[in-house]
């Protein structure tokens, strides 16, 4: 007589393993989301240090140790208004630590940072500013991603992304009077006409030595 088969209990997943698996997998997922946050956070400090703190560090300090700003070949308190001034050798000149340079490049995004001023045509309202461009002629419009670092840098300033108030502006108009990025140098013939971030701006204006007007 044949012993009767003996059947094997298959058991599948409990709710309680399906519960853990699925709270494994959120923690996992979270901690790549934070790591990616803190990346994108990182890569932010950066550029506000790299294209911003350093040219303005840059800037004052030489006003302190030659009693003009880097570009203001007269000394009349302007950046660039005569056209033929050369901030990068001002600049180099000082033989800085860690002096500022143009262009900075994180990965496949790169910017290009000038010194210069607005209202040239004015000396006595002209009003000297840092540009941050994605290109050498200021002339093409931020993607959405260097958006989050230029309004990063807003932010940082101003405590808000705003692009039309405070000491940090966004516009759409490229430099009228001079760009040259051989010499960091980019002037605007009238006041700087500012946008919202999402008006696709051009350029970043900083106006790093007094409020914009």
């Amino acid at each position: 007589m044949k012993k009767p088969s003996v059947l094997r209990e298959e058991k599948g997943f409990t709710l309680i393993e399906l519960a853990i698996v699925l709270v494994i997998i959120g923690i996992i997922l979270g901690a790549v989301l934070k790591g990616q946050d803190l990346i994108a956070g990182a890569r932010a400090k950066k550029f506000i240090m790299d294209a911003g703190k350093k040219w303005e560090i840059g800037a004052w300090t030489h006003f302190d140790r030659i009693g003009r700003f880097p570009g203001d070949s007269d000394s009349n308190g302007v950046i660039g208004e005569l056209g033929t001034e050369d901030p990068k050798t001002d600049l180099t000149n000082l033989n800085l630590t860690n002096p500022p340079a143009s262009p900075v490049t994180y990965g496949s995004f790169k910017f290009y940072v000038f010194l210069g001023s607005d209202s040239t045509g004015a000396a006595t309202t002209a009003q000297n500013i840092l540009v941050i461009c994605k290109d050498s002629g200021c002339a093409t419009a931020f993607s959405n991603d260097e958006l989050a670092f230029v309004q990063s840098f807003d932010t940082s300033i101003d405590g808000t992304a705003s692009g039309t108030a405070g000491l940090v502006r966004a516009t759409a108009t490229t430099p009228t009077d001079t760009i040259d990025d051989t010499k960091y140098l980019a002037t605007y013939t009238a006041d700087v006409v500012s946008v919202a971030w999402t008006a696709s701006p051009k350029a970043l204006v900083y106006y790093f030595d007094r409020q914009a007007n």
